[in-house]
């Protein structure tokens, strides 16, 4: 595995594990590039914070701390510094405001949730409401057309289990969207060793159909999660039919 763009840390809240351990768990695997990109905290309206993600007043140590071991292990690997995000555009103002004095790398799309997290529906929920599925495919497609976010992270998220032809449709549409824009959709790895409903068959078939081409990500929330990496990487091969697995993002 040449590069892994969607990486934690325990600034989150539920991963594990110094920064360091990351880097160097990334070195002993093998691989070339480490992109950091855990989630971004936002700026909500009526001071809710999160329980999920890093704090605003975290923002200036992580990139710190990126910063630093960038150096340290320069001559080792390449260090990215990045943010793993949803696409909430009434948010999107206070978010840029925190992030202007830092020098992010980039930032991918995860969309957890539809609206805000304190009061919206979390995608990895299950459903049978179309109009959730629905709402999911054109929140991430204009988060896609926004060019804010490197890629879309475990895509499949969205655990709508009703009727598989209105699944079908909506995820085309995805997925055709996906190929229009030469964007790679992630074969997320944590999903996949921790037998998630994400990277699911019925998901990676019609991108194997569409000819959609695909990124591993880690989405790794502990050192060790990367150290065996390699096995999740082979699992994910073996699952991607009809995809074509890049090996990095050349944008950054």
């Amino acid at each position: 595995m040449y590069a892994n763009y969607h990486t934690h840390t325990k600034r989150c809240q539920h991963a594990v594990g110094e920064d360091r351990e990351y880097v160097e768990a990334a070195i002993a695997a093998g691989i070339q590039v480490l992109g950091f990109s855990d989630h971004c905290p936002w700026v909500y309206k009526d001071d809710f914070v999160s329980g999920i993600r890093m704090r605003a007043d975290q923002v200036e140590e992580y990139v710190d701390s990126m910063q630093r071991l960038r150096t340290e292990y320069r001559n080792d690997i390449r260090i990215l510094i990045g943010f793993e995000t949803e696409h909430m555009p009434d948010l999107i103002e206070a978010q840029d405001e925190l992030l202007a004095p830092y020098p992010i790398d980039y930032m991918i799309l995860g969309q957890h949730f539809l609206k805000q997290e304190c009061d919206g529906v979390y995608t990895g929920a299950p459903t049978t409401d179309e109009t959730t599925l629905q709402n999911y495919v054109d929140t991430v497609i204009a988060g896609l057309e926004s060019g804010r976010y490197l890629y879309l992270a475990h895509p499949d998220l969205i655990n709508y289990v009703g009727d598989a032809a209105i699944y079908e449709r909506h995820m085309t549409r995805l997925c055709q969207y996906l190929k229009e824009h030469d964007r790679p959709i992630e074969l997320n790895m944590l999903g996949a060793v921790d037998g998630r409903h994400y990277p699911s068959k019925r998901f990676l078939d019609i991108a194997g159909k569409v000819q959609n081409k695909a990124i591993i990500g880690i989405d790794a929330h502990s050192p060790e999660q990367i150290k065996r990496s390699n096995v999740g990487e082979q699992m994910l091969r073996r699952m991607a039919q009809g995809i074509t697995i890049i090996e990095q993002m050349e944008e950054v």
